[in-house]
């Protein structure tokens, strides 16, 4: 349950660039699902790692960075559905451009490796599940999101960076309101 929990932020970008992709192919499709379930398992472990030395001051400024992060490449995104060209149709995805995707969404995982450091759970075989929940899922929601995406065409770039920019939104406010 946890895997599906932590994996719905990745899920839901990863519908986001298929909305802006459109048409991926198995190559880029392969690398979100691949990075995602990648950080995904490994920010729990960083959490895991750092449980006690840095848990306070971590925990502090991760919703703000997931934020920034998730807003600028939203707004990015919500600006190229207002230009003229049809580069969703072309476009392509390199670690350059998933790689900040990937931790915007897969911070909130950090906290969960605290608690596997503090209720001294197995954290290989932990991690390792919600790496793959997340990379499957992951896989699908790009291919969902171009199937959505081809029939919205650039409204779907719009619609994508709404997402993102709602996802950093949500997590910098259940963290100030929680």
């Amino acid at each position: 349950m946890l895997a599906f929990a932590l994996a719905m932020d990745a899920v839901a970008v990863s519908l986001a660039e298929g909305l802006r992709l459109r048409r991926p192919g198995w190559r880029d499709a392969l690398l979100i699902a691949a990075m995602f379930g990648l950080f995904q398992a490994l920010m729990p472990v960083l959490g895991w790692a750092l449980a006690f030395k840095f848990a306070d001051a971590v925990s502090a400024a991760t919703p703000w960075i997931a934020f920034g992060m998730l807003a600028l490449i939203g707004a990015h995104m919500i600006k190229e559905s207002f230009e003229d060209d049809d580069h969703g149709a072309t476009a392509n995805v390199s670690l350059r451009t998933i790689t900040p995707l990937a931790i915007a969404t897969s911070i909130d995982a950090a906290a969960v490796g605290v608690t596997f450091g503090v209720l001294e759970v197995d954290v290989a075989p932990a991690v390792t599940v919600i790496g793959v929940v997340t990379a499957v899922l992951s896989l699908a929601a790009v291919f969902i999101g171009a199937r959505v995406g081809e029939r919205l065409g650039r409204w779907a770039t719009l619609v994508g960076g709404v997402i993102l920019v709602a996802i950093g939104l949500r997590i910098l406010l259940a963290h100030l309101l929680g």
